[in-house]
């Protein structure tokens, strides 16, 4: 199984780990956050992610997703990433997530293609693309 780990400024990453297991009706393994913080120190953050992946990665690999990309978890992630065995992708939703977990039994890389393609169709402009209000 895919083990997935959430780098994300704040509390986000554990607010989306329990909205998913409340979604799937179950408490989610094998999925993990980091928390970034102002005063935490990139270089201490790095050790605890590394430390987290090794626990993660029964052998299929891990998936980062970060909140938002050029900022310290994606700087941090940036310096983790291993083609085929650590992924990373940016923008975490709750619909990345949910397809993630969805398909984290099949290879990494489905799982990244997969994710993205959850995150992507999970934003959507409500009154043009499906909820056309009255009038």
């Amino acid at each position: 199984m895919v083990g997935i780990l959430i780098i994300s400024h704040g509390a986000f990453g554990e607010a989306l780990i329990q909205a998913a297991g409340h979604m799937l009706g179950k408490p989610l393994q094998g999925v993990v956050q980091l928390k970034v913080t102002a005063r935490d120190e990139p270089e201490a953050l790095l050790l605890r992610a590394r430390e987290l992946i090794g626990r993660l990665d029964e052998g299929q690999g891990v998936l980062i997703m970060v909140d938002m990309f050029g900022a310290t978890p994606g700087n941090i992630t940036a310096r983790l990433l291993a083609a085929g065995k650590v992924e990373g992708i940016s923008g975490a939703n709750l619909p990345m997530l949910v397809r993630a977990l969805t398909y984290r039994t099949s290879p990494l890389a489905v799982v990244v293609d997969k994710a993205m393609s959850g995150g992507r169709e999970g934003v959507v402009h409500m009154n043009t693309d499906c909820c056309r209000g009255p009038g």
